[in-house]
């Protein structure tokens, strides 16, 4: 005898329970896997790989208990509202995760099966060729510098006239007061000659610095600041 959960509005098996938390089990840690497979920078988060998957179990959880009552759904918003996420998205694909598993537990939640096994499979391989042939990328590197200088006098004029000898191009991004006021840093973005090297520009802006701090960061357009 089948035993089955009577509700107002639709009736769901234990094999619809079963069948839609562990698809969307198997197809979000498959999703898990590509982003850990296809992650480039050092913000990797296995605490964020996790909560993708149970964000597709519970969203196809949800989508059960909402079926098809609208007035189900206008509630279920209204609990969630109370909750509030403080923790910052580190990069934007990330944000593109997590709607994607929130799809396939949606597809898992309405029975829609084979959508959300094909719709995996489909934005998986499209995410793991992006990743394979370096899709979209900017093949110019780029460094940030950071100095810091006295507050007292003009040190930009100096400080540009290295930047000049050993960069083909620069740009002053920010100037602001640090340390109660006892120190000005200027941050650039720069882009070293060829046969240049950060060491030689640390050493050359270190003269004028006179001994403060000098940061060069390379390889910043891969991560978040």
């Amino acid at each position: 005898m089948e035993i089955t959960f009577q509700d107002l509005s639709s009736t769901f098996s234990l094999g619809d329970i079963a069948a839609s938390l562990a698809l969307s089990f198997v197809l979000s840690a498959i999703i898990g896997w590509v982003y850990r497979a296809t992650h480039r920078n050092v913000s990797y988060s296995q605490s964020y790989v996790q909560t993708l998957i149970i964000l597709g179990m519970l969203i196809s959880l949800i989508m059960l208990v909402v079926g098809s009552n609208i007035a189900r759904a206008f509630a279920l918003v209204g609990a969630l509202s109370v909750v509030r996420f403080r923790n910052a998205i580190k990069e934007t694909r990330d944000v593109g995760f997590i709607f994607l598993v929130m799809g396939i537990g949606m597809a898992c939640g309405t029975r829609f099966y084979l959508l959300a096994v094909i719709a995996t499979v489909a934005i998986c391989l499209i995410i793991v060729v992006m990743y394979r042939f370096n899709w979209f990328a900017l093949n110019v590197q780029r460094q940030v510098v950071k100095v810091q200088v006295p507050p007292d006098g003009d040190h930009t004029q100096g400080i540009q006239d290295v930047l000049l000898r050993l960069t083909s191009e620069f740009e002053l991004v920010s100037m602001e007061s640090i340390r109660g006021g006892a120190l000005t840093e200027l941050m650039y973005t720069v882009r070293l000659k060829k046969g240049s090297e950060p060491g030689e520009l640390i050493a050359a802006l270190s003269e004028l610095t006179a001994g403060q701090r000098v940061t060069v960061l390379t390889g910043y357009d891969q991560t978040d600041l």
